[in-house]
């Protein structure tokens, strides 16, 4: 009996992954505002890029207090949920209901009044089951001194839980849609009945200023402002504060942005004066539109990202200033959600899209990174594998070796293949460190005779190629270019320290070659380039995500806590950058090019010298001024590095609300700010 554990311990860990793996699709929610009045009907709604539609908008009757469609949309609601289901048939659709502006007051009387509540509730279950909807959403409500919120959404809850036990349908989705912090007027949203109750709060992330009621312009969906004006981080913070859950949150992502007339026409920048709206009556434009203006009237000077406030804008002539969010700033805010531990996004409005490029933008970034229950599910299959694969060992072991030698025959020889593995590994690790001397014919075949299509790039030293030896190893080859006038003295270097340092985060050399008068070295293949490829890239750089920017940083500081501490020799790299940063197929870090590094004797503390060198804004002003080099050199470095790995901003930028700011004297500043 006790033999099948392993077996049952097996099967259920494997039913475990299975599980977590089949309920893992629709955990991030990808969703969509649609209008009814819109111009997009519900036929080209591309519903494969969203997980839920919200289809709005439903209405209160001020006399019954119930729920109704207006006749002229009766037709489109009929038939939401099965057209979007033709091209995704597992997509959830939501009916909003508008409770914002005018209707807020009938609202109110509502929620304060138990005869009205079960009016309403009843009503709204009725009219979501009869236009086929997944579920209820509660759009623009605020609650004022007196209402009864908390109550209302504890009764709400319970109605949909007793229909679904009843019909023995599925629960229908509860959620509300909110623009506001958790507390409005001194007037808390009921936290914890919220937390009960519903599925989600969908924060309304934009229209923090408008053209009609702020004359002057604005960023209307800021999801940062370093001076402390609306903002969303803002926003979604206090909530936190506030003990709601992030995994409770879904991300607002607004379709449309704000044009404002200005005053002076040579003004351009936030806050800048202005008249009121432009273009449209209360200066909303959709994203389409706004494309549509730059291409037409953009002369080729399109809009200006600006990374600080996560927002575009852009001038039309000299007459007006329009706010709104492109490809950029939408992943931008989707990676945040990520980052923040939010439960998805929500795009409004999905008709102002321009051939869905915002909605793809979106779904893209909302795919790609792994969630915290899609490396359980790869734990779980992994532990399931480790299981059964010891299994099978120990039945072999009982059932072979032990027969034929007894047990301690068995033990014996256990011993004897432990020993010989690690033997084997003592001797790569510690094997003979000088470098294998390439000829220059094989370096020639391995590169395709320096080809173009090898070469992977060129720096001081000269250029590198990709090759491939005849035993199939990748390598890379930096060749000394006949013109550089430093190339010779950090080949030299290099070589000389490759035969001191043999560690897994530093790029291994290989060997070199110096037939014909070349100079050139060669290294371990990097197959995923260098950190700079992916940090600066506005679409590579989400593919690191925070626990592979952690696992990077801490790669490197094992690798310089070995140049400085663990090696022979205190090793001193003196380029530290994101450039000389290589990263594995798994996209390990590996710190590489020591043509300009220095090492001392373990009693020596530093030094002086009267050449400069390493890379602007990585180089401690010490060094510059004085010319003393230490093992602080690094540490500065790996701080601007470090800063980088985190911000995704270059060292070379401006940036602040001026954009007059160098990367660590922005940082300063914000530091200061937040204190």
């Amino acid at each position: 009996m006790a033999s099948n554990k392993p077996i049952f311990f097996f099967l259920l860990l494997l039913f475990l992954s299975l599980k977590l793996q089949s309920s893992s699709s629709q955990t991030w929610v990808k969703a969509g505002h649609w209008i009814s009045s819109s111009s997009l009907p519900v036929s080209d709604i591309n519903s494969a890029l969203f997980t839920h539609l919200f289809a709005s908008s439903a209405f209160i009757n001020k006399t019954s207090y119930q729920l109704f469609i207006n006749s002229s949309g009766e037709q489109s609601f009929s038939n939401v949920t099965s057209i979007v289901k033709l091209k995704n048939p597992s997509i959830t659709t939501i009916l909003s209901i508008w409770v914002a502006r005018s209707e807020s007051t009938t609202f109110s009387l509502i929620v304060n009044e138990t005869s009205r509540r079960k009016s309403f509730i009843e009503s709204s279950v009725k009219t979501a089951r009869l236009y086929g909807f997944h579920g209820l959403n509660l759009y623009g409500f605020q609650p004022t001194n007196g209402t009864s919120l908390g109550t209302f959404l504890d009764e709400w809850r319970a109605e949909v839980a007793s229909e679904s036990r009843n019909t023995g349908k599925t629960r229908l989705l509860l959620t509300i849609s909110t623009g506001r912090f958790p507390i409005v007027n001194s007037v808390n949203y009921p936290i914890e009945s919220a937390k009960r109750n519903l599925d989600w709060v969908n924060i309304l992330a934009y229209d923090y200023y408008e053209p009609r009621l702020d004359r002057f312009t604005g960023f209307h969906a800021a999801l940062f402002d370093p001076l402390g004006r609306a903002n969303t981080d803002d926003r979604i913070k206090e909530w936190l504060k506030r003990g709601f859950p992030a995994d409770k949150l879904v991300l607002g992502l607004p379709y449309h942005g704000y044009a404002w007339a200005l005053v002076n026409g040579s003004d351009s920048g936030i806050n800048t004066a202005a008249f009121g709206p432009y273009l449209t009556g209360d200066g909303s434009v959709g994203y389409s539109l706004i494309k549509f203006l730059i291409r037409k009237f953009g002369y080729d000077v399109g809009a200006v990202y600006n990374s600080t406030y996560v927002v575009h804008y852009w001038k039309l002539g000299r007459s007006s200033w329009i706010n709104f969010d492109d490809v950029e700033a939408i992943k931008a805010k989707v990676s945040y959600a990520k980052v923040k531990g939010l439960l998805g996004y929500n795009a409004f409005q999905i008709a102002n899209d321009d051939n869905w490029v915002l909605s793809h933008a979106a779904y893209a970034i909302g795919t790609t990174q792994p969630k915290k229950h899609q490396l359980l599910v790869i734990v779980l299959v992994t532990v399931s594998a480790m299981v059964l694969l010891i299994t099978a060992l120990v039945y072999y072991l009982q059932h072979k070796i032990f027969k034929s030698q007894g047990l301690l025959g068995a033990l014996k020889m256990s011993v004897s293949l432990i020993r010989t593995k690690i033997s084997g590994e003592r001797k790569h690790e510690n094997g003979d460190p000088n470098l294998q001397a390439f000829t220059f014919a094989t370096i020639k075949a391995a590169t395709n005779n320096f080809s173009n299509e090898n070469k992977l790039g060129e720096g001081g030293y000269g250029p590198v190629y990709k090759g491939e030896l005849l035993n199939g190893q990748e390598i890379a080859v930096k060749r000394l270019s006949r013109s550089s006038n430093q190339g010779l003295e950090e080949f030299k270097n290099e070589v000389n320290l490759t035969t001191k340092l043999q560690y897994v985060n530093l790029v291994r050399v290989l060997g070199i070659c110096t037939e014909n008068e070349e100079k050139m070295l060669v290294y371990e293949f990097m197959l995923n380039k260098s950190l700079d490829f992916y940090l600066y890239d506005p679409f590579k750089r989400h593919l690191l995500d925070w626990r592979k920017r952690v696992s990077i940083i801490e790669g490197v500081t094992q690798g310089l806590l070995y140049l400085q501490e663990y090696s022979n020799y205190t090793i001193i790299h003196r380029d530290i950058k994101a450039s000389n940063i290589l990263l594995d197929s798994e996209m390990n870090p590996k710190i590489s090019d020591f043509g300009m590094a220095k090492f001392f004797k373990k009693d020596e503390l530093e030094a002086n010298t009267n050449r400069i060198v390493g890379t602007y804004g990585y180089v401690p002003p010490e060094y510059v001024k004085k010319g003393i080099y230490s093992t602080k050199y690094d540490v500065y470095s790996f701080g601007v590095l470090l800063l980088q790995i985190i911000s995704g901003k270059r060292n070379s930028n401006l940036y602040g609300c001026h954009e007059n700011l160098k990367l660590l004297e922005y940082v300063s500043i914000e530091a200061m700010v937040s204190m």
